[in-house]
Order: C-alpha cells, then structure tokens, then sequence
C-alpha cells in the first residue's frame, strides 16, 4: 500500500495520476508544500512524498520511474535503448517546460514580492513556446513514445496543463490535440476528480 504525500495541483498529480494508470491501491494525503505532514518526511518541504512502508521517495519523476519499474507498466525496460530514449524525453521535458514553467511561478507568487521580477515573464513564454514548437516536431505517435504510454507523456501533459493554467500560450494544434487526447484517459479522469 502507497501513501501519496501532496496537494495534487502540484506536481503530486503526476504520481496520482501514475497510480490511476497503474490500478493500484494507495491513500492520499492532500498536505500543502512545507505544512508539517510533509516537513516530516522531506526537509526540503517539497511535494509528491510518497511512502511505503517505512520508506520515503520524493521528486515526482524519480516516483513515477520507480512505481514504472516496479509494476512493470508505463516504461520501456531498463537497460533497452528505447528506455534511453524515453529517459530522454522525460529530461527533455523538465529541462524545456517544467524548469521554465517553475521559473515563472516563482516570479509570479512563490518568491517575496521584493524578489520577482516581473519581466521575465515574457522572455520564458517564449523560450517555452519556442522549446513545445521543437518538441511538437518529435511526438512519434498517439504517445512520446509511439504507441505506448509512458511516464514521459506523464510529465508531459502535467507541463502542458500547468502552461494553460498559467497562462502560457500554447500555438501548436498537435501539442494541443495530444493533451486533449491524454487528459481524455479514464486514469486522468479519476485523478483530476481529486484534485
């Protein structure tokens, strides 16, 4: 049994989400970023946690690569070259869209007002647009990956999401096509209903 440790309008549906896909059973705990629940199982105060047992992983990819690999579903195996290459895509997507996705939020209301600055907003929406333009290029099929259903199209959709919520202008009709497509899965579904 998992307890998945996070508000899930963080980076925590990403794991919720996995669950979902997963059909597994866990128990969440909807704790707010520094609140005590989760000072106590990670210093830095960052959600996802998720525990088992006695044990703590945090960081929402490093989650979603070990419930993948465990379960043996949403991943190519390790040691293949198409693990690479959707190991790939996944930092690609967090060095592209996430990074500057968080860079924005924290200019936007994470940072004391006197540290934002404002005016940078415009120059990560376009290194974002410019970036999902380059991405949109190598969607290989209905899914990152062709045909099969990854965690990099976990992390993927979750950036997309948050840049519609943010306010990001996403100009391509594939990118929007795709997220439509996979915030359409029942698994989707059933954890936006938490959220």
């Amino acid at each position: 049994m998992y307890t998945l440790i996070g508000l899930p309008k963080t980076r925590s549906f990403r794991v919720l989400w996995a669950l979902e896909e997963l059909g597994l059973e866990y128990d969440l705990n909807p704790a707010q970023p520094h609140s005590p629940d989760v000072l106590a199982l990670n210093a830095s105060g960052k959600v996802p946690v998720l525990q088992e047992g006695d044990a703590v992983l945090t960081d929402s990819t490093a989650i979603l690569t070990y419930l993948a690999d465990k379960h043996g579903q949403l991943t190519a195996p390790a040691g293949t070259l198409q693990r690479g290459q959707q190991d790939a895509m996944t930092q690609r997507y967090l060095d592209e869209l996430d990074s500057v996705l968080w860079t924005a939020a924290r200019h936007s209301f994470i940072l004391p007002e006197d540290q934002r600055v404002a005016e940078i907003k415009p120059s990560l929406k376009l290194e974002f647009s410019n970036n999902l333009n380059r991405i949109a290029q190598q969607i290989k099929g209905p899914f990152v990956m062709g045909d099969t259903f990854t965690i990099a199209d976990i992390i993927l959709t979750h950036c997309l999401t948050w840049a519609l919520s943010a306010k990001f202008n996403i100009e391509s009709q594939v990118m929007l096509d795709y997220c439509k497509a996979m915030q359409e899965r029942p698994a989707y579904q059933r954890a936006a209903a938490l959220a």
